[in-house]
């Protein structure tokens, strides 16, 4: 099993805990006999945290050795997760920060698209040091300022260790809930990518960083924090 550095590791926990909260809730409503699917989509985000972790730590066990054989469902699953609740296009703004402003949709679109692809190239495979044995707690949820959406403040709970910290910052989009970013011990995932793409930001443009991201040439990575 590969020893993660204490900043890949963190970045890794943020990688997890986001799939763990953007489980595909459309999905498991659609699933479900009407009352039951009326009553997923009226869930309150702490109630999403709570049932899609269950459910994706289970995954991750049961399929664990299929995923350790083979990457490209790893790789399915993780993206088929991340993809239905995460709000790729607004933490993309929220990464982009300053350099964001008055950028087009489609500039935006394809940085998130960029950023979140290369993660899941980069870190996807780091969920299979994932303990799957963590229990979630939630400790409260509190309203964002500006009615921005709501905080999640949770825990991972560990058998001989310290809780880990996780909170999720989620936005109403639709009739549901949508994560843009995910804080693991105090590290943001939207400001640790922020700080990291400034310097290149100030040199070219979204769609040139977008570009070199999809490429490879750049590539999402805490390191260097």
């Amino acid at each position: 099993m590969t020893l993660l550095t204490p900043t890949r590791k963190t970045l890794a926990l943020a990688l997890a805990a986001t799939l763990l909260a953007a489980a595909p809730a459309l999905s498991f409503a659609q699933a479900q006999p009407a009352p039951a699917a009326a009553s997923m989509q009226g869930a309150s985000p702490s109630q999403l945290v709570l049932d899609n972790t269950k459910r994706v730590l289970e995954t991750l066990e049961s399929r664990r050795a299929e995923f350790t054989r083979d990457r490209a469902a790893l790789q399915k699953f993780v993206s088929g997760e991340f993809n239905t609740m995460f709000d790729r296009d607004y933490a993309a703004r929220q990464v982009l920060g300053r350099h964001g402003r008055g950028a087009s949709d489609a500039d935006v679109k394809a940085f998130g698209d960029a950023l979140a692809d290369n993660l899941m190239r980069r870190y996807g495979s780091s969920l299979l040091d994932f303990n799957t044995q963590l229990r979630v707690r939630i400790k409260s949820e509190s309203p964002l300022p500006r009615g921005l959406g709501v905080k999640v403040s949770s825990e991972l709970l560990r058998s001989g260790g310290e809780p880990i910290p996780v909170d999720y910052l989620m936005r109403r989009a639709g009739s549901g809930w949508r994560v843009f970013d995910v804080m693991v011990e105090g590290v943001s995932f939207v400001q640790t990518f922020r700080q990291q793409f400034d310097s290149e930001l100030q040199r070219k443009s979204i769609a040139q960083v977008a570009q070199e991201l999809r490429s490879g040439r750049i590539a999402a990575d805490a390191s260097s924090d």
